[in-house]
């Protein structure tokens, strides 16, 4: 069994996807790709791609505290960037969310992104 996850404190998804699915038999749930949206005006925040992980974390946050869970519980995410010379500065504010015992993570450059953001990050989170 699946149960869809949603939350007002984050976007609301784009397209044909949910923010988040929680599958019962497993506690695990699956985050989908979040971009820089302020969750009220649907509006991108940020210009530097450091500016937009802080809003793409925050809403990564409030979707995992949605389905009952905390940033500890996250086990791996993916960063997709849209320029890999932005890794360093994205891994700095990335990093500010995790006291210690960060998730796995693999970290991509892609072609483009939803809305020609500079960031999105997925994640897989233990509740």
């Amino acid at each position: 069994m699946k149960e869809i996850i949603q939350t007002d404190a984050a976007p609301k998804a784009i397209g044909p996807y949910s923010q988040a699915v929680k599958v019962a038999c497993s506690n695990l749930l699956f985050v989908s790709g979040q971009i820089p949206l302020d969750p009220k005006s649907m509006e991108i925040v940020g210009q530097t791609a450091s500016e937009q992980c802080r809003v793409v974390m925050d809403n990564l946050t409030a979707i995992v505290k949605e389905a009952g869970g905390s940033l500890d519980g996250i086990v791996k995410t993916t960063i997709y960037l849209k320029d890999m010379d932005d890794f360093a500065s994205v891994n700095e504010m990335y990093a500010t969310y995790f006291d210690s015992a960060p998730p796995a993570r693999a970290t991509v450059e892609v072609g483009r992104l939803p809305k020609d953001v500079r960031v999105e990050i997925d994640a897989i989170v233990s509740l």
